[in-house]
This record gives structure tokens, sequence and C-alpha cells, in this order.
């Protein structure tokens, strides 16, 4: 999840909180996140670190936006955990809301997406690669306002 600041009608201006890339993904875990299922979101460090970007901090909000780049909803975290890879509890990829039965299928769903083409050019490392002791940032969130209908 990258973010950036950016104003919003009626959302005091919030950074914006983009769930993959724009696209099929996108779309369904924005659909995830609105309908309840999706309560929780993993990322890299290594991410955070290029950006420039702090760790998320519990209450800090930040506005869901879709594939269109349109806000849907406001969402707040309310854990964040710092991690290995190999540490991710099967609590926290059950809470991410994609329906994977065990830690290992939500893993190599994530290493597909961590080692996509889009992902190692956002990195700027087209060698870039995930092993057990990457460390990953756990976060839990809630939404607290939807902002508008999503329609995929």
């Amino acid at each position: 999840m990258t973010s950036e600041h950016f104003p919003i009608t009626g959302t005091g201006g919030l950074p914006k909180a983009e769930f993959a890339f724009p696209g099929p993904l996108r779309d369904k875990l924005v659909a995830a996140i609105l309908d309840g299922t999706k309560t929780a979101t993993t990322g890299l460090v290594i991410e955070l670190e290029r950006e420039g970007e702090p760790l998320p901090v519990v209450g800090d909000r930040s506005v869901v936006v879709d594939s269109h780049d349109r806000p849907v909803a406001v969402i707040e975290v309310t854990d964040v955990r710092v991690v290995p890879l190999k540490d991710v509890p099967p609590d926290h990829a059950r809470a991410e809301g994609e329906g994977h039965a065990t830690v290992d299928d939500w893993r190599a769903d994530h290493e597909e997406f961590w080692h996509s083409e889009e992902m190692r050019t956002a990195l700027g490392d087209p060698d870039f690669t995930v092993d057990d002791a990457t460390q990953v940032v756990l976060e839990r969130f809630q939404v607290v306002k939807a902002v508008r209908r999503f329609s995929g």
C-alpha cells in the first residue's frame, strides 16, 4: 500500500491509501474493505523506506481510493507490527480478506505480487525478491467512513 497526501472533499485532506495497483486486484481489495472482509494489509518495510514514508501508527487515518483514483472510504489503523515474512500469523492472513486457507497460500499470492514487474519497477529494482527474513508491516484497520459507493 502506497500513501501520498492530497485533499479530498469531505475527508479532511487525509493521505491516500492505495491497495495494490489500479486494476482488478485493487477493485477486489477495495470491495473486500467495504464489505468488511478485509481488515488487514501487509506492506514491505523496504517500500516505505524507499518512499521516505514512516511506519503507520495506530490512529492514523487515510482515504482508500479505487482504480479510478476516486475516494471510497476512510480507514483508521488499529494495529501495526513489523515482523519477518516467515512470522506472519494465520489470523493476519485471514484478516486480509482474500480467502486464503493457509499462510502458505497467502504468502504465494503476496510473493507473486511482490515479484511482479509492476512492483519491481515501483521499487526501482528489477531483481527484487523476498525471503523468510524480509521485514513486512502487518497493519490492521477499520472503516470509519464510507465516502462513496464502490462500483468496481
